[in-house]
C-alpha cells in the first residue's frame, strides 16, 4: 500500500493538504509534548538512533502525535510507510502489506514500517495476522491505540512490542504548535495575524489535542486576515467560555461547583461541570476534586459516593474525553443527590488537632508490638484481647493512649446510611469505655496469640 504522506507531500506541494497534514514535523526534534519518549536515552531514541528492528504500540488520547511519531520514525530510519487503518482494513489487507514489505525487504533490503491505525478495533483474528510478521521482522509494526492496549491488544502481539504511552499536549505545547503554523511556510506562512485571546480560545478548544488546534486555526483562517476570538467562535461555531485556569474565573467555578453539589442541586452542578469542560478544563482536576467531595461532604452517609467518584477518576485516565464525560456526570449526580454529612472531615480534623496540640500519649502496653525479641519481657502485648474470640467482636479494652482518653471525634449524623452506623458507633463505645485496666477480663492470651497482635 502506497503511504499516505507520500500521497499528502503531493497534496501539500499543491497547496491543498490539510494544515495538520502539512505541519507534521519532520524529525524527533520537532515533535511536542513527548519528551518523556523522545529524549537522548530514551528507549524509543535508542532504537530510532541504532536503526534497530522494533515493534511497538502507541497509546494514547487522539491528537498526541501517535501517526505523527510511526511516520517520523520511517523517516528518520528511511524505512518505507505503509498505513491501515483497523476502520476499514480486514486480514487480506494485512497480509497484502505484508507480503509487498517481505518483497521489498528480499529485492532491495528496504524495510517497512507497517502503522497500524485503531489497531484496537482489529479482532483478535485480525491481530494475530500480524504475528508471523512482527516475530520474523519482515516489518516494523507500530500500532496506534487510544483504548488501554492491556484489554484492547492481544498478548501474544503486546507482549512483542515496546508499549509507549502518549500524554496530551499541554497548553504550552499548544500554543507553540499553533503560532508555528502560523509562521511557518509549510503553515500560514505569515499571512494571518491572531490576537492574544482568539489564540488562548484556540488552546483552550484544542483540550490537549494538536490537530484539532490546527484544524480550527485553518478553518479561522478561511478569508480572514486578523484572527480575533468572534472569528474563531464563527469558524468553529463555538462560543468562547470566559474561563482561565488560572484566574478568578477557575476558583469561582469550580467553587459554585462544589458548592453546588454540597446544596444537592445537581442541576446547576452539572452546569459548571460542563462549563469547565467545555472550557478546557483538566477532566483529571475535576475527577480528584469529586472524589475529596464525597467524603467529604457525603462520606458515612452513602459510602458508595466515593466509590463512583473513583471509579469516574479511574474512567477519566481510561477512556478519556469526550466520553468519560458522561462517568463525570454521573459521579456528580450520584454526590448531588446522595444524604450529605461532614462527620468524616470534622472527624480527621478534630483528631489531628489534638496531635498538633501535643495530645499523644504513649501507645497503651497490651498494644505494643510483640513479636521482636524481648518485647515479651517488657509488656508489650500482655493481656491483649483479640476481638474475633468474643460473640460480637468487641473486646472491652482500651484503644486510645491516656491522653486522650474518652475523648470523641467521630459524631455521625442521622442523615442515610449514617443513621445505622450511629446506632452501632453508640453501641461500641459503651463496650469500649466500661473496660478497666486492659485485659482485666482474664481472659488471657489464646494458643494462636502469635497470628494475633
Amino acid at each position: 500500500m502506497d503511504s499516505l504522506f507520500d500521497e499528502a507531500g503531493e497534496r501539500a506541494a499543491a497547496g491543498a493538504a490539510p494544515l495538520a497534514v502539512r505541519m507534521r514535523p519532520r524529525g524527533l526534534e520537532e515533535v511536542l509534548g513527548q519528551e518523556h519518549l523522545t529524549a537522548p536515552g530514551t528507549a524509543f531514541r535508542k532504537l530510532i538512533d541504532n536503526d534497530a528492528p522494533m515493534s511497538l504500540v502507541l497509546w494514547g488520547p487522539p491528537g498526541t502525535g501517535k501517526t505523527t511519531l510511526a511516520y517520523v520514525v520511517s523517516q528518520v530510519t528511511r524505512r518505507k510507510f505503509t498505513e491501515l487503518s483497523a476502520v476499514t482494513a480486514g486480514v487480506k489487507d494485512v497480509r497484502a502489506a505484508i507480503d509487498a514489505a517481505r518483497r521489498d525487504l528480499g529485492l532491495h533490503n528496504r524495510q517497512t514500517v507497517l502503522f497500524i491505525d485503531e489497531v484496537h478495533r482489529f479482532s483478535k483474528t485480525q491481530q494475530d495476522a500480524l504475528l508471523p510478521a512482527v516475530e520474523n521482522r519482515w516489518v516494523s509494526f507500530i500500532g496506534a491505540t487510544t483504548e488501554n492496549p492491556s484489554f484492547s491488544v492481544v498478548s501474544p502481539l503486546l507482549s512483542r512490542s515496546l508499549l509507549l504511552t502518549l500524554r496530551p499536549l499541554d497548553d504550552d505545547d499548544i500554543r507553540a504548535l499553533v503560532r508555528k503554523a502560523i509562521a511557518d511556510e509549510r503553515g500560514l506562512g505569515g499571512t494571518v495575524t491572531v490576537d492574544d485571546d482568539a489564540l488562548e480560545h484556540l488552546v483552550r478548544l484544542a483540550g490537549g489535542d494538536g490537530r484539532r488546534a490546527l484544524t480550527y486555526l485553518e478553518a479561522a483562517a478561511l478569508g480572514s486576515e486578523t484572527i480575533d476570538t468572534a472569528t474563531v467562535e464563527r469558524a468553529v461555531d463555538r462560543a468562547a467560555v470566559r474561563y482561565d485556569r488560572d484566574g478568578d474565573q477557575h476558583y469561582d467555578v469550580i467553587s459554585a461547583f462544589i458548592k453546588s453539589m454540597r446544596g444537592s442541586d445537581a442541576d446547576a452542578a452539572l452546569h459548571y461541570l460542563a462549563r469547565m469542560i467545555e472550557a478546557g478544563e483538566d477532566p483529571r482536576f475535576i475527577a480528584r476534586r469529586l472524589v475529596v467531595h464525597a467524603s467529604e461532604d457525603v462520606g458515612m452517609a452513602d459510602p458508595t459516593a466515593l466509590t463512583t467518584a473513583v471509579a469516574a477518576a479511574q474512567a477519566v485516565e481510561l477512556v478519556g474525553l469526550p466520553e468519560a464525560r458522561i462517568n463525570l456526570a454521573q459521579a456528580v449526580i450520584h454526590i448531588a443527590l446522595a444524604p450529605k454529612s461532614n462527620a468524616v472531615v470534622a472527624a480527621i480534623g478534630a483528631a489531628q488537632a489534638d496531635v498538633r496540640a501535643g495530645l499523644i500519649g504513649a501507645v497503651p502496653s497490651h498494644l505494643r508490638d510483640a513479636h521482636y525479641p524481648g518485647a515479651r519481657r517488657l509488656g508489650h502485648g500482655a493481656g491483649y484481647v483479640y476481638p474475633h474470640d468474643l460473640p460480637e467482636g468487641i473486646a472491652a479494652q482500651r484503644y486510645a493512649p491516656d491522653a486522650i482518653a474518652g475523648r470523641t471525634y467521630y459524631e455521625p449524623t442521622t442523615h442515610g446510611m449514617e443513621a445505622r452506623f450511629s446506632e452501632r458507633v453508640e453501641r461500641i463505645r459503651s463496650v469500649l469505655r466500661a473496660a478497666g485496666d486492659p485485659g482485666d477480663d482474664g481472659r488471657g492470651r489464646t494458643p494462636n496469640e502469635g497470628n494475633r497482635e
